[in-house]
C-alpha cells in the first residue's frame, strides 16, 4: 500500500553525509627511506646500549712511546734513573720534562723552565732522581727541583767561556767543561770550584769518571783525551793527538777499556792506565761518532751527523746493525732508559724518539764475518730502524742461520775493524 503523499518528500533529495576524503598518498621511495632511517637509528641506539654495557674500550699499547715534537732543536736529553721521565734542553735555553708511556695518548709534558738566557748544552739527573743540573752557553750552572721544575740554585759566570759538558761525579761533586778547554770540578755544598784546570786547546766535548770516582777523563776538539785525578786535584796527562775532534768518551769492558768517538767516524780504544796511546781503533761507515751510550760490557750505541744510530760490538769490533735514524738530521744525544728497554735520541728534526733495545743485550757476535747486504743497508735491529715511511719499516731481520755463519770465504763488511783482539 502506498504511503500517504504528505509523508513522501518529493521536492529536495535527502541530505547525505559527505564522503570521507581520500587519504593522501605518499611517494613509495620516500616512505622506504624514512623507514630505513628509523631502523638505522634503532640499531645505533642498540649498539650504544651494548657499548655502555661492555664498558670503555681497551687502550692502544705501542711498542715504544710516541715521538715527542718540540718547538726547537734539543741539544741534550736526560732520563730519570728510576722512572719513565725525561728532560730535554733546547737551543733557546728552555728545559722540558715529559712523562713517557707506551699507552697511546699518555705521554705528556709535566713542566717547562726558561731560566737559561742562551742555549742549554747539557742536562743530567742526580743519582736519586730528585734534582736536575743543567749548563748553558750563558756560562751558568743551574740546579732544579725535578718534581716542580723550579730553580733551586744558580751559579752565574761559572766559567769564562760557554759551558759545553757536564758530569755528576756523586751527590755533591760536579764536573763541567767549557768551549775554551777549561775543566772545573765543583763542590755543590759550597757552590765553589775545587779544581780549575786548562789543559786542552779547544772545547771539552765530554767527561767520564771511573767507578772509584777517582779519575776524570775528558775529550776535546783538539783531538786529545785528558786525564785528571779528582782525589789529588791535579792534572795527570794528555793522550797523543788523534785525527779530528774527539767528541765522546765512555768506559766499557768492566772499566778496562776507554772508548772515544771522533768527528771522523773513527772509534779509538784505550786500555785503562794506558791513556797515552790507543790500543786499537776502527772506523765505522759514518760521518762521525757524536755520542756513545754503553748498553752492555761489549755493546754500545753510537749516533752520528748522518742521522743514524748504530749498535756496535767491541771485540770483535763490528757494527751489528741499525737501531734507528732521524732521517737526514744530525743526532745531538742518545741515552738509555732506567730499565734499559728504550734508547732515546734527540736531533735537529726537533723530535725526541724512542727505540726498543730490549733484545740488544741478548745479541751474540761471533768472529765469523757475515756477507755484506747486496743493497748496502745495515741490518735492522728494531721495527722502525729505517724510518716510519720506509718500505722495510716493521721488518726486523731474522737472526742469521748458523750454517751461514760457518761458511768460509765470506766477504768482510766495510764497517768491520781490521783488528778484533782483546
Amino acid at each position: 500500500m502506498a504511503a500517504p503523499a504528505e509523508h513522501v518528500e518529493t521536492s529536495d533529495p535527502p541530505e547525505m553525509d559527505p564522503e570521507p576524503e581520500a587519504p593522501e598518498t605518499s611517494d613509495p621511495e620516500t616512505s622506504d627511506r624514512e623507514q630505513k632511517e628509523e631502523e638505522e637509528e634503532k640499531e645505533k641506539e642498540e649498539d650504544d646500549d651494548e657499548d655502555d654495557e661492555e664498558g670503555p674500550q681497551e687502550p692502544i699499547i705501542r711498542d715504544t712511546p710516541a715521538d715527542i715534537k718540540l718547538e726547537a732543536i734539543a741539544n741534550t736529553v736526560a732520563l730519570h734513573p728510576t722512572r719513565d721521565l725525561l728532560v730535554c734542553g733546547d737551543v733557546d735555553g728552555d728545559l722540558y720534562a715529559y712523562a713517557y708511556s707506551c699507552t697511546e695518548g699518555e705521554t705528556r709534558e709535566l713542566w717547562s723552565s726558561g731560566h737559561h738566557l742562551k742555549s742549554c748544552r747539557q742536562v743530567r739527573f742526580s743519582a736519586d732522581g730528585l734534582q736536575l743540573y743543567s749548563v748553558s752557553r750563558d756560562k751558568a750552572i743551574h740546579l732544579l727541583d725535578v718534581e716542580r721544575g723550579q730553580l733551586v740554585t744558580r751559579i752565574r759566570g761559572a766559567h769564562g767561556a760557554p759551558i759545553n759538558s757536564l758530569l755528576l761525579v756523586d751527590e755533591n761533586i760536579l764536573a763541567t767543561g767549557d768551549d775554551g778547554g777549561t775543566l772545573k770540578v765543583w763542590d755543590m755544598r759550597k757552590g765553589t770550584a775545587i779544581m780549575d784546570l786548562k789543559q786542552h786547546e779547544d772545547y771539552i766535548s765530554d767527561i767520564a769518571v771511573d767507578a772509584a770516582k777517582r779519575i776524570l777523563l775528558t775529550t776535546s776538539g783538539d783531538g786529545t783525551m785528558g786525564v785528571f785525578n779528582i782525589k789529588r786535584r791535579r792534572f795527570e796527562l794528555l793522550s797523543e793527538y788523534q785525527t779530528g775532534d774527539l767528541t765522546s768518551v765512555a768506559l766499557m769492558k768492566r772499566g778496562k777499556k776507554v772508548i772515544c768517538g771522533s768527528s771522523e767516524g773513527t772509534i779509538y780504544i784505550f786500555n785503562w792506565n794506558g791513556f797515552g796511546a790507543t790500543s786499537d781503533r776502527f772506523t765505522i761507515k759514518a760521518e762521525s761518532v757524536e755520542c756513545i751510550a754503553p748498553i752492555t760490557d761489549n755493546i754500545m750505541c753510537t749516533a752520528s751527523m748522518d742521522g743514524y744510530i748504530r749498535a756496535v760490538n767491541l771485540f770483535p769490533n763490528r757494527v751489528i746493525g741499525c737501531i734507528g735514524q732521524h732521517v737526514g738530521e744530525p743526532v745531538e744525544e742518545i741515552n738509555k732508559s732506567w730499565d734499559s728497554r728504550f734508547l732515546v735520541s734527540s736531533a735537529h728534526d726537533q723530535l725526541i724518539k724512542f727505540w726498543d733495545i730490549s733484545d740488544l743485550k741478548n745479541t751474540k757476535v761471533t768472529e765469523y764475518r757475515k756477507r755484506k747486504k747486496k743493497d748496502g743497508r745495515m741490518k735492522s735491529l728494531t721495527k722502525k730502524a729505517h724510518g716510519e715511511n720506509d718500505f722495510f719499516a716493521g721488518l726486523v731481520e731474522e737472526p742469521e742461520k748458523k750454517k751461514e755463519e760457518e761458511e768460509e770465504g765470506e766477504e768482510e763488511e766495510e764497517e768491520d775493524s781490521d783488528s778484533g783482539s782483546d
